[in-house]
């Protein structure tokens, strides 16, 4: 058994102590997530903790089904959601591209070497997607996320996951692009 493990179950039977080393093991997650999406750093702290007050409540429901922190992040992106209604709208009407088979391997732009100023005009990308692609993005690319795990983080079906995905990284290989043909 993992000491995450050992924590939730401590946790869980109301080890306020554990619970604080899962919440600092998490913060900086959790936040990131929340001020990609919100745009704003004082909503998103003011989003990470009303997720950790949620968790703390409901800490007792985790089951081990998905992994804590995918979990985590789905209460997070329910948050989001209820500040940001257009979001899950956006999602639910990315169609999928039953045709779209995207690779699983964990492609991210910050293991290349990229300039500080590419880097930037990449973050600064993404922060300008729809919210829809810049939570997927936000996800897959920064949070590590797998693709089914997103897709139950969103509560939205794989192929729409990759479909929008896929989009999003379309928009800012066009970033990139630019930035190539100026350079």
């Amino acid at each position: 058994m993992d000491n995450e493990t050992q924590l939730i179950r401590r946790a869980q039977k109301g080890d306020s102590a554990a619970f604080e080393k899962l919440v600092n093991e998490n913060a900086q997650y959790v936040y990131n997530l929340a001020l990609r999406i919100l745009g704003n750093p004082q909503d998103a702290e003011d989003l990470a903790q009303e997720a950790f007050v949620r968790v703390w409540k409901n800490i007792k429901k985790f089951r081990a089904e998905a992994r804590f922190r995918t979990w985590l992040y789905r209460i997070v992106t329910n948050l989001c959601y209820d500040r940001l209604p257009r979001l899950r709208k956006e999602l639910s009407l990315l169609e999928p591209d039953d045709e779209l088979e995207l690779p699983e391997e964990r492609y991210q732009p910050e293991d290349e070497l990229l300039s500080a100023e590419l880097r930037t005009q990449i973050h600064t990308a993404i922060d300008n997607l729809p919210e829809a692609y810049k939570l997927l993005i936000t996800l897959r690319h920064l949070q590590a996320l797998s693709y089914a795990e997103i897709a139950e983080v969103t509560s939205q079906p794989l192929g729409t996951v990759k479909t929008g995905i896929h989009r999003a990284r379309k928009q800012l290989r066009g970033v990139i692009q630019a930035y190539e043909e100026i350079s």
